[in-house]
């Protein structure tokens, strides 16, 4: 696995997915349950693979894969794992935040870490602070990350 740290408020190069994904597992050691991870960039941009990074960082169970058609997918710690589930969701195809209420996906804040795929201008009222995690591809085909954190410490 590459080395990737994690660099708030910079720009974070990821040559290879298993970058992105070691950037999900920097990642999950900076958060906690009641976080919530929105995820945005293009298709292809390796929201999925930096997902599948994190909850092998959290320690918790299952294949995570995209969940564009379920919308959300909950993974449960694995024995020794670092006790938070992971609820992976993707907004995609929900039509707005009403949607994503009809989720309750609150109930779930105070217990997990939650990761909203597709979830910048969506997601980030379901708690007055979050991550942010905006990927792309350079026109080389190379994947960039920027994290931030934003509002209430």
């Amino acid at each position: 696995m590459s080395d990737i740290v994690l660099r708030w408020n910079a720009e974070i190069e990821l040559p290879e997915a298993a970058d992105t994904e070691a950037l999900g597992v920097a990642l999950a050691a900076q958060v906690r349950a009641g976080d919530l991870v929105v995820l945005s960039g293009p298709l292809g941009a390796g929201k999925t693979v930096l997902v599948r990074g994190l909850a092998r960082g959290l320690g918790v169970t299952g294949p995570v894969t995209s969940p564009t058609f379920v919308i959300a997918r909950e993974h449960r710690p694995a024995p020794g794992g670092a006790g938070v589930p992971l609820v992976h969701v993707d907004a995609y195809r929900l039509g707005g935040p009403d949607e994503l209420d009809d989720l309750d996906l609150d109930t779930d804040l105070s217990d997990a870490v939650v990761a909203v795929e597709w979830g910048e201008g969506v997601a980030e009222r379901l708690a007055e602070r979050h991550v942010l995690v905006r990927l792309w591809r350079r026109p080389d085909d190379v994947r960039v990350a920027s994290v931030e954190r934003v509002g209430a410490a």
